[in-house]
């Protein structure tokens, strides 16, 4: 599919000037892009580079001399990232899934499925799942007993989603995500070590062995509007109340969420995250990548914690973490420039000892 420029710069409501009737069918980096892509060169810094490609029109940053530039066409935003946003949606050509429900697919007679849902090869639907109108559920994927998703929800391929998920509209999942898998949750006839070690915080010596007997998990998990899974994402249910993520949040590639945590609304959970069980997290949180949270704590608003923080307690409203155990991101950059300071003052500390227990003789 390609739109004109003019299409385009109406679309992301910017201004276009030139040749506005350029016809544009994909986008590129401003080196690599041919005669019909668009070059994304929304900063000074890639300027040198659209004349090493083909480019006749550029997104540009505002105030830039597209003339001076070589192109036949541009357009301006003063906020580069959002205009990728609306560039990409439009340029997306999907991953051709075909449209209607395919002979291969296994559908219980019981299953509810919407208007204009798409069902593509090899893909299952247990009893009584209601599909919502206009959703696609790509190949492999797996839909559970009595699960519900709303309308316009994309899956793609091996998406695994345990009996009796509920997941709003608009939802998106990417390669291999499972969600509603049993929570991990075990216990021992008599006090575990773990427990144990919990109340003392010391070594439990020769404490025997100990068997493990599993806690199932009667909760399911419930997903608001809008959300967003990553490829291979992990989502376990509730033990007895739900798993729950909030409208807007978005989750990227391998993020584990534990049995009974609540997720809030529009956070964003980068690669790796690890949350435990029982974990509030409240609205607009945002984790870097690899952080990791200890369970039975909460996480208030607007929380921002840095990549490989890991989250031991609880946390105020705004705070922005860093580290490991986390604590505020200013204290984290005091100590560690007073740990890059340890050897120094090790020597110095050495040289003082060693002036003090021998003092000069003439003193």
């Amino acid at each position: 599919m390609a739109y004109t420029i003019k299409e385009i710069a109406e679309s992301l409501g910017i201004e276009a000037v030139g040749d506005t009737d350029l016809m544009i069918s994909g986008a590129n980096e401003p080196a690599l892009a041919s005669k019909d892509e668009l070059a994304m060169s929304m900063a000074p810094k890639y300027a040198e580079d659209l004349s090493k490609g083909q480019a006749l029109a550029a997104l540009l940053w505002e105030g830039a001399d597209w003339q001076a530039l070589g192109l036949q066409a541009a357009m301006f935003t003063a906020r580069p990232r959002m205009a990728m946003s609306g560039v990409t949606t439009m340029l997306d050509k999907g991953q051709s899934f075909g449209t209607g429900i395919h002979p291969s697919a296994v559908i219980d007679e019981s299953a509810e499925i919407g208007d204009g849902v798409s069902i593509a090869p090899l893909a299952v639907i247990g009893a009584r799942a209601k599909i919502g109108a206009g959703s696609v559920i790509g190949p492999h994927c797996v839909i559970g007993s009595d699960v519900v998703i709303g309308q316009g929800a994309f899956l793609r391929e091996a998406v695994t989603i345990g009996a009796r998920v509920e997941i709003g509209d608009r939802f998106i999942c990417q390669p291999g995500a499972r969600i509603g898998s049993d929570g991990f949750s075990f216990v021992t006839p008599e006090v575990s070590t773990v427990e144990n070690a919990r109340k003392t915080m010391g070594d439990q010596g020769d404490a025997g062995a100990q068997s493990w007997v599993r806690i199932h998990s009667l909760g399911a998990v419930k997903i608001g509007h809008d959300v967003e899974i990553g490829s291979n994402c992990t989502i376990d249910n509730g033990t007895i109340r739900n798993t729950e993520i909030g409208d807007g949040t978005k989750l990227d590639n391998q993020v584990h969420i534990g049995h009974n945590t609540r997720i809030g609304r529009d956070c964003l959970l980068c690669g790796q995250v690890g949350i435990s069980g029982s974990v509030e997290v409240g609205n607009n949180v945002v984790m870097g990548g690899q952080v990791g949270v200890v369970d039975n704590i909460f996480v208030s608003d607007g929380v921002i914690a840095s990549g490989g923080s890991k989250l031991l307690s609880n946390v105020p409203k705004g705070r922005v973490l860093m580290g490991y155990p986390a604590v505020k991101m200013d204290l984290h950059t005091e100590i560690y420039k007073a740990q890059r300071r340890l050897p120094r003052l090790m020597r110095d500390v050495e040289a003082l000892k060693k002036a003090v227990s021998k003092p000069d003789a003439k003193d």
